[in-house]
């Protein structure tokens, strides 16, 4: 609208325009490829050992009176203070930047994974094993089908703090990725480029949440 400098706001128009411009760049693919494997890789190890870790704390009492102050206070203190240490460890590279962002990602996937067991009502269990039920079966035909919705809201939740210090790592000590190119195109002042950034992981940020909001709706049936 011309409220703004263009230099410093550049129009939608451009911004679009750059960001096709840019998707046929062979430097921006791979950026892309990058981060897409650091993204998924830092999930892969996050979701399980978090899941496990959050099951455990809600099914043992003796384990959740130990640890759950525990991860209550490390999860309440902000990740990004723990990223020198992670580069002093892995150096700037791959593997630091998923390691970061599997500790970031697996204390909400723990706090989620423990709040999805105790939504399982009581007396769901009590019928199921009042009629012979296995611990296989409570397991696939109760915990499973009650937990599903909560584990899915935490597998939305986490992809996004997963995502996020995947973002992280790479603008603050990266040699590639597509965070680290975002934040070279902020600091030579390149705001066409740095807004088409902006819009691209917005977009995938976007379309990968409400993926995950649709299977939310479809299982919500199953918490009855």
């Amino acid at each position: 609208m011309g409220l703004v400098n263009a230099a410093l706001l550049p129009p939608l128009s451009d911004v679009l325009a750059m960001l096709l411009s840019m998707l046929r760049r062979s430097q921006v693919q791979e950026a892309i490829a990058v981060t897409a494997g650091e993204v998924a890789l830092a999930f892969v190890i996050a979701m399980p050992i978090g899941a496990g870790i959050g099951v455990l704390a809600a099914e043992s009492d003796y384990f959740g009176q130990i640890f759950r102050p525990m991860l209550f206070y490390v999860f309440s203190i902000p990740k990004s203070i723990f990223l020198p240490m992670f580069i002093l460890v892995f150096g700037i590279g791959f593997e630091q930047k998923v390691a970061y962002a599997a500790f970031s990602t697996v204390f909400i996937v723990i706090m989620s994974a423990a709040a999805a067991v105790e939504s399982v009502k009581a007396d769901h269990v009590l019928v199921a094993r009042s009629y012979g039920a296995t611990r296989t079966q409570v397991l696939t035909r109760v915990y499973v089908p009650s937990m599903l919705p909560f584990l899915l809201e935490a597998l939305r939740i986490s992809m996004i703090f997963n995502f996020t210090g995947v973002m992280i790592a790479e603008m603050y000590a990266s040699r590639s990725g597509i965070g680290q190119l975002i934040a070279s195109w902020g600091e030579n002042f390149q705001m066409p480029q740095l807004f088409a950034g902006v819009v691209l992981l917005a977009a995938a940020a976007i379309g990968f949440n409400e993926t995950v909001r649709w299977l939310e709706a479809r299982c919500s049936a199953w918490r009855t």
